[in-house]
């Protein structure tokens, strides 16, 4: 697990987004990206943090923001989830971790006594010059647009 600090350059990736198409870190080269990581579509915290992101997603494009999250959900359950709740922006399929693993987010977990393999919900401001401008770990998913904006 890497330990991507700020100031660090943002890893590369190429995935595959909701509608199976490709996006590429470097599509995102001269913009501002909010690259957020979540573990699961359609369950409250991570519902939450997606609406909140979706209610400010004109603030974020006023500001010169892209928005791009990333969860190890498959294409299909993207599709139903971004449909469900009109999110504009795209949803990485991290399937095998990949993207997750890169940015220092998959690893080991602990619920209820369980211990399983999972993302640690992270988001990173990424810069125009491809920089980690930001890291936030303590994730506030209902006002998440206020934490990253306020």
């Amino acid at each position: 697990m890497s330990h991507l600090k700020e100031g660090d350059a943002a890893p590369a990736f190429t995935a595959t987004i909701e509608n199976g198409s490709t996006v590429n870190l470097s599509d995102y080269k001269g913009k501002k990206l909010v690259l957020y990581f979540y573990p699961k579509d359609d369950t409250p915290g991570c519902t939450a943090q997606a609406c909140s992101l979706r209610d400010g997603y004109s603030s974020f494009i006023g500001k010169g923001y892209e928005v791009l999250g990333v969860s190890p959900d498959s294409v299909k359950k993207h599709v139903k989830f971004r449909d469900k709740y009109n999110l504009p922006f795209s949803l990485i399929a991290d399937e095998d971790h990949a993207v997750s693993e890169a940015y220092g987010v998959w690893g080991e977990k602990k619920f209820m006594g369980r211990t399983y393999m999972g993302v640690t919900r992270t988001t990173f401001v990424i810069n125009e010059n491809g920089l980690i401008e930001r890291i936030i770990k303590d994730v506030k998913t209902d006002q998440h647009t206020e934490q990253l904006l306020g």
